[in-house]
């Protein structure tokens, strides 16, 4: 490793330390508020404000231009409470008060089944808040993420989550897959987003035009013979959340695995493009999430 490198991961890491103590200080409620008022602010004036633009417009063919511009600065709001809420996440749990819970009872069943789900979701709201219910739930559940890129800031990042509960597990290469499977097989329960893009997954259609989706889900699922567990975050006012378990999808083993696969990842693509109709403003739309030909058929505006 370059020096010049380690330099920029320790100073990066100061940086995060510094933010993560601000907001710590601040508490929840002002935390939350500033997160919000800093991303409204900028969010509209940074690159990315096209990428979101674009989205809507794919999204929402039937919205005016300044509806959608109206809902894209909604959506910095919420994206900058959640980044400043990962702070303070020990303050925002199921005992806080602060989260309704619907469909408890299929966390509970899940839970005394001894016998591994799929959780699935999308990047709606707070999905740490999620996190937090599962594991509250008391399911054990291997809750899987991207690390960062610089390591110091990833072990800030674990820290922070296990401080309410959370057990971090970042598949990576052959081992990684192992260990996921080889925890599904003692019984454990995975938790996945399902919503991003991945260009060798099979086409499916969200939104009415076709993207590619993961199918690690729906392969696990069949695999296991077990159901997909589709999970939902909602933001309300008042720095409170509603999460609920939804109706498990059940996938079909029909001896044509590929196929299998492909409807399990179009029924989760449909479960979460119906979560973000009923609430658009949740989602993160800063994910450059169709493919270049869908954008490309776009009028040249935003």
């Amino acid at each position: 490793m370059s020096f010049g490198r380690e330099l920029g991961w320790r100073l990066e890491s100061a940086a995060f330390a510094g933010f993560i103590g601000l907001m710590r200080l601040l508490g929840l409620e002002r935390a939350s508020a500033l997160g919000g008022w800093l991303l409204k602010t900028l969010g509209p004036k940074v690159s990315t404000q096209k990428t979101v633009m674009r989205n809507l417009r794919i999204a929402f063919p039937e919205m005016s231009q300044a509806e959608r511009e109206a809902l894209a600065t909604a959506q910095w709001e919420q994206t900058g409470r959640t980044f400043a809420e990962t702070a303070v996440m020990d303050q925002l749990t199921p005992a806080s008060g602060r989260i309704d819970i619907v469909g408890l009872e299929r966390l509970h069943a899940i839970r005394d089944s001894g016998r591994p789900v799929v959780l699935v979701s999308g990047h709606m709201a707070n999905i740490e808040v999620m996190a937090a219910v599962i594991m509250a739930a008391g399911v054990p559940c291997q809750v899987t993420y991207r690390a960062a890129n610089n390591p110091y800031v990833d072990k800030q990042i674990r820290d922070a989550r296990a401080r309410y509960g959370v057990k971090l597990f970042a598949p990576k290469g052959g081992d990684g897959a192992r260990e996921l499977l080889a925890g599904m097989a003692r019984g454990e329960s995975v938790a996945l987003m399902n919503d991003q893009k991945f260009n060798e997954g099979p086409e499916v259609i969200f939104f009415g035009q076709p993207v590619n989706a993961a199918p690690g889900p729906s392969r696990l699922a069949l695999r296991f013979g077990t159901v997909v567990q589709p999970m939902s975050v909602v933001r309300l006012p008042g720095v409170r959340f509603r999460v609920t378990a939804h109706e498990p999808i059940e996938l079909q083993n029909t001896g044509d695995r590929q196929g299998d696969i492909a409807r399990g990842v179009q029924a989760i693509t449909t479960f979460i493009e119906e979560r973000v109709r009923e609430h658009p403003v949740d989602w993160f739309w800063v994910h450059k999430r169709w493919p270049d030909k869908v954008y490309a058929a776009l009028e040249p505006r935003d």
